[in-house]
């Protein structure tokens, strides 16, 4: 029987939070992560995971609490669903998502929703894995798409109308970023320091509060590209990466 840890105060200076496990390098955007869910729990924030050393986790809070551009009442959203590597076909993505959907029930939501994309993208969820489980397409902006399974009637969530312009007035390259994902801090500072030595004017927005996330100007899952005004990509970029956008 698999077992699972739900990270708390009394444990989470000691547990590992997956995602960037083992990588020396990520250390400074994992202490950012921690920080980042301590001051999420008191908003009802769960992260679940496997009790194992490995990438297999679920996260989600209440919809209003969210750091996503996204309004709604008496949901829950499931920010990332992660299972990886030799615990792949085993049954842990449905126990952790099973898990969510009770939790969720138990607290008297009114559903759970999630982002996900037509065609698959990083950072986000398997379209037909949720759709198994009975969740339906609800709203969409291009490519990304907001599922929810609803347990009772009421109103479904919606992306907010200021995410769906998909575009911001500058024109330089733009990235807005979070602590929500350990992976961001490293790449930030290697994006800074190829930049300032290619002369490359590179604008950093950080989204550090609830406010800013639900105004942000795109879909907003930790972290968000844009070029000439336009929306590009959701894809953590390095320093290689974006030098081959550029060109």
């Amino acid at each position: 029987m698999n077992q699972y840890i739900n990270l708390s105060m009394e444990n989470i200076d000691e547990a590992h939070i997956c995602c960037a496990i083992g990588d020396p390098k990520h250390q400074a955007g994992v202490d950012r992560k921690k920080e980042w869910i301590k001051n999420k729990l008191k908003d009802g924030h769960v992260f679940r995971r496997l009790d194992a050393r490995g990438k297999i986790f679920i996260e989600y809070e209440p919809l209003e609490t969210a750091w996503v551009p996204i309004g709604g009442e008496n949901y829950e959203y499931i920010y990332c669903l992660w299972v990886a590597g030799s615990f792949k076909e085993k049954g842990i993505g449905k126990e952790l998502l099973e898990y969510a959907i009770n939790d969720s029930k138990e607290k008297g939501k009114s559903g759970i929703c999630t982002l996900v994309a037509k065609k698959k993208k990083p950072f986000l969820g398997e379209k037909k894995f949720f759709e198994h489980f009975g969740f339906k397409v609800v709203d969409s902006i291009g490519d990304f798409e907001l599922l929810a399974l609803q347990f009772k009637d009421s109103e479904t969530p919606k992306f907010n109308e200021n995410a769906r312009s998909m575009k911001i007035e500058t024109k330089n390259f733009t990235i807005y970023y979070s602590n929500e994902c350990p992976y961001v801090e490293y790449e930030v500072k290697e994006l800074s320091d190829y930049a300032k030595e290619k002369g490359i004017k590179l604008n950093f927005i950080k989204i550090d509060s609830l406010e800013k996330a639900k105004n942000a100007p795109c879909i907003f899952n930790n972290w968000a590209n844009f070029y000439k005004g336009e929306f590009i990509s959701n894809t953590i970029l390095n320093a290689n990466a974006l030098e081959k956008l550029l060109k």
